[in-house]
């Protein structure tokens, strides 16, 4: 395996950016990610009980379609808590993007990201897909990835070569992220394109634990959006034997991993205000589950997450966090061993000592910051 930060687009992909004045900054507000060909697809969507309009359109479409084209994405606004006149904007988006690149709507997924509550500017989408189109390229992703960012202060992207046989396969994501940063499926957006031929059945099977491995360990405030969406691709233009077991696929699964491990930690380090990237791994537990509840339980703790950033050693915190979490604990069992705070990233160990089990979650420090960027957020 030959891994990447820096994004590249498998075969038979293009990806385009443009600015279609959805954000008063006159920033890149809309990308697009297209498969010259039809690409099987899984997604993986929020949790959260109010999900976005394009969300909801999504989740309709895949329970009939399962190999789409295009991805269209626009930052600035989420097309959330708009009604059924968010869904029709939605729908609307997905139409004029189909009718431009002569395909059907229902080959189109939709993603919005941005500020919850208001009406999507869907004329200036429409004014602006044709340019969108135009401007696919096979070199376009750097485009695109500027074109989905919020509050993000870079951009996110991560890919890796490795074979299959004797064919070349190529896995290609980017992400956006800072702010709103809890487990629950994921918390952000994210794309990942492949041209690996593989069946639906372990598509699917893949996305869901590396998700599980990699954006469902992180947090940076504890909060889950309404958004989160994670959208994998596979067109099959590498050429190889299908994926479906075996080798094969663990191999596929080892990359993807990989590469959304990569993503992961770079929301983190990205968290709005942050000035510190902490890992935290709790240690002989009784099950995964409690191991896992436990780090998240320290990782959300705001007290602990100030203590970080004012390079404050009190490992109380700690303590009083994995005691309220509800796992199986005790005075005597607990040990803490947490490195040098004064460091840009930390590390956090935690024995339980009630079992064998262990998780690795990763979170950000509180900082001032964070507080100035969501109080002036609208």
């Amino acid at each position: 395996m030959k891994f990447l930060h820096k994004g590249i687009l498998p075969k038979g992909f293009k990806a385009s950016g443009v600015s279609a004045g959805i954000k008063r900054s006159g920033k890149p507000d809309l990308a697009l990610f297209y498969s010259e060909t039809a690409a099987r697809a899984a997604c993986l969507f929020t949790s959260n009980k109010i999900k976005a309009a394009p969300l909801k359109l999504n989740i309709k479409i895949l329970k009939f379609n399962k190999q789409f084209r295009a991805i269209i994405v626009n930052s600035g606004n989420a097309n959330c808590f708009t009604g059924a006149a968010g869904l029709r904007d939605a729908s609307a988006v997905a139409g004029y993007l189909a009718k431009e690149l002569k395909i059907k709507p229902a080959d189109v997924l939709v993603n919005s990201t941005g500020i919850i509550g208001k009406r999507l500017a869907v004329d200036k989408i429409k004014r602006s897909v044709p340019k969108l189109v135009k401007s696919l390229s096979k070199n376009g992703i750097a485009q695109a990835r500027k074109a989905i960012l919020t509050t993000d202060t870079f951009s996110k992207e991560a890919a890796a070569k490795f074979l299959i046989g004797n064919k070349a396969v190529t896995i290609s994501g980017v992400a956006k992220g800072a702010g709103m940063i809890s487990p629950g499926m994921a918390t952000l957006l994210v794309f990942i394109l492949t041209d690996a031929d593989i069946s639906q059945g372990a598509l699917k099977s893949a996305l869901k634990e590396s998700v599980n491995n990699s954006f469902n360990l992180i947090t940076v405030d504890g909060c889950m959006s309404t958004n989160d969406s994670v959208m994998l691709l596979a067109n099959g233009a590498a050429g190889n034997a299908t994926i479906k077991t075996g080798k094969n696929l663990a191999a596929f699964m080892q990359v993807l991993d990989a590469v959304c491990l990569a993503l992961a930690k770079m929301v983190v380090k990205d968290g709005e205000g942050a000035t510190k990237f902490i890992e935290i791994t709790v240690d002989k537990a009784k099950n995964e589950n409690e191991a896992k509840k436990a780090a998240l339980a320290v990782a959300n703790s705001n007290l602990f997450k100030t203590a970080v950033y004012g390079e404050n050693p009190n490992f109380g915190r700690i303590a009083a966090a994995i005691g309220a979490s509800g796992i199986d604990v005790s005075e005597e069992g607990l040990k803490i061993k947490v490195s040098h705070l004064a460091k840009k990233e930390i590390k956090v160990n935690c024995t339980i000592n009630k079992g064998k089990a262990k998780a690795t979650v990763y979170t950000t420090d509180l900082a001032p910051e964070y507080i100035k960027i969501n109080a002036e957020y609208n």
